[in-house]
């Protein structure tokens, strides 16, 4: 009896434990649960790195260009950079970023005391319509010419490259580029460490010109109604010539007259 039983309850329990097992493989995998904060509670997930390039954002992540974001903004120049580089055919842009600690070296009360037009200058100044690599620096041609103006005489930029050294100089400034912040073929960003200045920010701008005050009305002359001296003398003179034409016919009656008196006495 004993080995009857024996087999047929081994058969009994590999039959329970096939049952079990293929029942577990048809059950639907749980879904992976997303990464919890301390409250328990799902975070969202992570945004996505790809996007459309933002200058704010690029110099946000580096943590040091507070003072340069605001001056991007207050301009408007980021916007302008971040429209032009979603356009297919841009030559793209080079930045030269100034960190806090540049502006921080400036005079106290310098940035404050320019107006909106010497803000806008010197934002313009640190900014290139053109991609360049360190490398390009070794060969670009001096000066360049910056989205301040195309006056290189008043906003004169030169960057010479040596190797991995990069040299700016605009004539009242002289530094170098400290390391690449961003770079993606179609957008520079280097960090240095003073700010661009140029003459043409300095220079202040000359204030326009004053309206031209009203022209007065001609006065009319006191004696433009009167009759003028010329005429007064032509008619005199008229009444004399006429006076001395019938005098020697007065001069005749009178003769006559005084001949013809002994012949009525």
């Amino acid at each position: 009896m004993k080995q009857l039983l024996s087999p047929t309850l081994l058969l009994l329990i590999l039959f329970l434990l096939c049952t079990t097992t293929y029942g577990q493989s048809l059950a639907p995998a749980a879904a992976p649960s997303g990464a919890t904060t301390t409250s328990g509670q799902s975070s969202p997930p992570a945004s996505s790195p790809s996007g459309p390039t933002d200058i704010d954002v690029i110099l946000g992540k580096a943590g040091k260009f507070t003072t340069f974001i605001g001056l991007l903004k207050s301009t408007q120049m980021d916007s302008q950079i971040n429209s032009e580089l979603q356009k297919k055919s841009n030559p793209g842009f080079t930045i030269f970023a100034p960190t806090d600690s540049a502006f921080a070296d400036l005079k106290t009360g310098t940035l404050n005391s320019y107006t909106d037009e010497q803000k806008a200058a010197l934002t313009k100044f640190h900014v290139l319509h053109s991609f360049l690599t360190i490398s390009q620096f070794q060969t670009v041609s001096n000066p360049l010419h910056t989205e301040a103006a195309a006056n290189t005489e008043e906003f004169p930029l030169n960057v010479i490259g040596n190797g991995t050294q990069v040299n700016i100089t605009t004539g009242l400034v002289n530094t170098t580029v400290d390391s690449t912040v961003y770079s993606d073929g179609q957008l520079a960003v280097y960090e240095i460490s003073q700010v661009l200045l140029a003459q043409g920010i300095l220079r202040p701008q000359a204030p326009a010109p004053a309206p031209l005050p009203a022209k007065p009305k001609k006065a009319t002359p006191l004696n433009s109604h009167a009759p003028s001296t010329s005429t007064t003398v032509s008619v005199d003179s008229s009444g004399a010539t006429g006076t001395l034409h019938y005098a020697p016919l007065v001069v005749s009656i009178g003769v006559a007259v005084v001949a013809a008196l002994p012949l009525c006495i």
